[in-house]
């Protein structure tokens, strides 16, 4: 007796294949896609980092891997992918069964997602037939859902942003607090003391600081350039979501609270270019189209501004480029480009990298190579990719901030690692004996010196290499008794090399951690104030003192200083000593 089946006609069948077929078609397009060729690796150690990975890939198996994306609902498997076929093959012959970190890995071939604008198209249709319509798009205009997006705290009183902020820092040292706890066995009675002499912390939170400025306050922007999917015109804004979301909108920022005046002008003079150019936005449903992006620095003590311009070349002859250059140059040469402020302008133009390629570097077309911002009393040039904190009168909060609690005096010697244009350094240097700077960017290094010279102080040096890599050879230079650290690293931290470093040169006595960042801190955080081993030999830094500092009003984001002071080294004796009691008990009863 035949099952009752249902049959499906044929038509409908071809229907559905062609909407999945959809979904990958971005796959069969001119552009590289990192789903393309990826691999699904599992079996990974409970403890490893994404550093450590990449090392073991492109390092020691001498894979070329191009991203290595976790997804969200795994932790113990990820997602590598390559630039084609044989180096995806490759990958899966070195790492399918290879043992690291006692696992053994699995690694085979995963397939491509499928291609979330597509799908979330397909799902606004089907809901449009069913009658369904989200509350957010019922509810609240493109205006509020930037705003959600991009300054979360719009509508919320200024002083209530800074209580929320104060209870987040302070919830986030108790996480830190609490590992300090874990790893101090020996001092947990004064741990204690302190506890309650700090309000449930073993070290002082101070109030946070204020932004002297609310609105207007970012003195560097990053805009996409894009079609708003109000007007369907190009527009030079912010995404309302991601790729991964579905969204490649792009809304106008006239209404945003922490973007300049001057700012906020000079966009609508390159969008009025873009819109009356006769190339179309890049659109990244299908790698088509050539104006990418659009960088502002604004400096906020002289009004100048800067201008980055981002094309994608696609078939663009060189005759082509150079008229879309010319043109860039006559249309921000008129009075209108000159009342809105803008002294300098580059073009960069954006083709798909390759690993162990360097990306192209910004071209100067008019006006000023840089332009200056003070801080501090201090000059500062800014170039088109100088690391400069976005708001400028709140970086004197901070830098003073890291001044004051520092306690430095007259014969001290100051270590700035990752230094950047020098700006943390170079407001240091008035009240100290020597500056040293440590930087991985070269270009940023070359600002520093010509920033000291720009303020005619001749007592600080620059060093260009990773921090790990240059560290002990900078403090060799150094034969001061009192050694701060200013320690101002990337959002991802310190390598843990230079933490190391750092713990093993005794003569550094104190320490300033700043983060803009503090969830993604508490790793290098706990390592500083980590007990003696055979690797961290030097005695820890004990936090003493902590201030966040409001540099981002309107959002979630705060900056945290830190001071840390290196234990005394008995009691790091001491623990070292009762360490290997402990060790040698064990190994007797073993």
């Amino acid at each position: 007796m035949l099952e009752n089946t249902e049959v499906v006609p044929q038509n409908n069948v071809n229907q559905e294949n062609d909407k999945i077929d959809e979904e990958y078609a971005y796959l069969d397009r001119g552009g590289f896609s990192s789903e393309k060729f990826k691999i699904e690796l599992r079996g990974l150690p409970k403890f490893y980092g994404i550093a450590e990975l990449k090392k073991l890939m492109n390092q020691k198996l001498s894979l070329n891997t191009s991203k290595i994306k976790r997804p969200k609902n795994g932790s113990h498997w990820l997602y590598a992918c390559f630039q084609n076929d044989d180096e995806r093959t490759k990958a899966i012959t070195a790492l399918n069964g290879y043992s690291w970190k006692g696992k053994t890995l699995i690694a085979e071939v995963a397939k491509p997602a499928p291609d979330p604008l597509v799908r979330k198209r397909k799902q606004d249709e089907e809901d449009t037939v069913q009658g369904k319509k989200k509350k957010e798009d019922a509810t609240k205009s493109q205006e509020e859902r930037l705003k959600d997006a991009t300054i979360p705290y719009w509508n919320m009183p200024y002083e209530n942003q800074l209580t929320l902020k104060e209870k987040e820092i302070r919830h986030l040292l108790m996480k830190f607090d609490n590992e300090i706890w874990k790893i101090n066995k020996m001092n947990r009675d004064e741990l204690e003391a302190k506890r309650k002499l700090y309000n449930g912390l073993s070290f002082e939170l101070m109030g946070i600081r204020k932004s002297p400025v609310t609105e207007g306050y970012r003195n560097k922007c990053e805009f996409t350039v894009g079609v708003d999917e109000e007007t369907n015109l190009p527009t030079v804004g912010f995404r309302l979501g991601g790729y991964v979301t579905g969204t490649v909108a792009v809304a106008p920022i006239q209404s945003l609270y922490h973007i300049s005046e001057g700012t906020k002008k000079a966009v609508l003079l390159f969008e009025d270019f873009v819109r009356k150019s006769d190339l179309p936005p890049f659109s990244p449903a299908d790698y088509s189209g050539y104006w990418r992006y659009l960088t502002v620095r604004h400096s906020m003590s002289t009004g100048d501004i800067m201008l980055i311009v981002y094309l994608h070349l696609q078939d663009l002859s060189e005759e082509q480029l150079e008229s879309v250059k010319k043109q860039l140059i006559e249309h921000f040469s008129t009075e209108e480009a000159t009342a809105c402020g803008i002294k300098s302008l580059y073009f960069q133009q954006l083709t798909k990298r390759r690993i162990g390629e360097d990306t192209s570097k910004a071209e100067h077309l008019m006006g000023s190579t840089h332009i200056t911002d003070s801080i501090l009393g201090r000059q500062f040039r800014i170039s088109p990719e100088a690391f400069f904190q976005v708001n400028t009168a709140a970086a004197e909060i901070l830098y003073q901030s890291a001044i004051d609690m520092s306690d430095i005096k007259a014969d001290s010697t100051i270590i700035d690692i990752c230094c950047g244009t020098g700006t943390i350094g170079l407001c240091f240097a008035k009240h100290c004996s020597k500056v040293f700077g440590l930087e991985v960017v070269p270009e940023a290094v070359k600002d520093a010196h010509a920033n000291a010279k720009l303020n005619n102080i001749e007592n600080c040096d620059f060093f260009t290499g990773k921090a790990e890599d240059i560290l002990q050879s900078v403090l060799a230079r150094t034969t001061a008794d009192d050694i701060i650290a200013i320690v101002d690293p990337p959002r991802a931290g310190l390598h843990m090399r230079a933490i190391t470093q750092l713990r093993n040169t005794k003569k550094v006595k104190r320490l300033v951690y700043i983060t803009c960042s503090p969830a993604s801190a508490v790793k290098n955080l706990t390592d500083l104030a980590r007990q003696s081993s055979k690797t961290l030999r030097g005695a820890p830094f004990v936090p003493v003192r902590a201030v966040p500092v409001d540099m981002f009003p309107h959002t979630k984001h705060v900056e945290l200083v830190i001071l840390f002071e290196r234990e005394q080294e008995e009691v790091s004796i001491k623990e070292d000593n009762a360490h290997e009691v402990k060790e040698d008990i064990k190994s007797d009863a073993e």
